[in-house]
């Protein structure tokens, strides 16, 4: 179980690493758009916790897996992912040397003054602003919180894998070729 987990976190976390840094090229933008695409890259690579855990259920489970154990595996594979996930973007925030946090203040900045905030709503946004940067600039924190970002996608994918991999007829595995003689 363990050696599926592993490389299908690693599968998906490199995936969703990759898939990533493409977009922090392509995308200046960090508006909803961004965050969509994020999103939708992240469902990408952990569609890797059906395949493992189908692969196990096929494989080493005979055709049969549980409701825990495909949520076990569905989990794990998740976390490895997000591991991944966050690592790649320290080493992005670190080789590039952008200032992710102090661009993402500002545009929140710009947008509540094109919505033509109060000057009470300004002074909020700006303390928020200045809270959120402070928390950020902690590495662990930081580390924790783009976790936090994929998790939840990896629990729900997860959980709706190991529903539907626990019957067996879900994705039935096929015989080899010639084992029908």
């Amino acid at each position: 179980m363990l050696r599926t987990i592993l490389i299908w976190g690693l599968v998906g976390g490199v995936i969703v690493a990759g898939l990533m840094q493409l977009s922090l090229i392509v995308i200046t933008d960090h508006g909803a758009a961004s965050m969509w695409l994020g999103y939708l890259t992240m469902l990408i690579a952990l569609s890797t916790i059906a395949v493992g855990v189908k692969q196990y259920r096929d494989q080493t489970g005979g055709g049969v897996i549980t409701f825990w154990r495909g949520l076990v595996i569905g989990l794990g594979i998740a976390l490895v992912a997000a591991i991944i996930y966050a690592a790649a973007w320290e080493a992005y925030l670190a080789i590039s040397g952008k200032d992710f946090i102090g661009e993402y203040n500002a545009s929140m900045i710009a947008k509540a003054t094109a919505e033509h905030a109060s000057a009470a709503q300004m002074a909020e946004i700006r303390a928020q602003a200045a809270q959120f940067e402070a928390i950020y600039a902690n590495p662990l924190m930081r580390f924790g919180m783009t976790m936090a970002e994929m998790l939840p996608v990896g629990v729900v994918v997860a959980l709706v894998t190991a529903v539907l991999f626990r019957n067996p007829r879900f994705l039935p595995a096929k015989d080899p070729i010639g084992a029908a003689a």
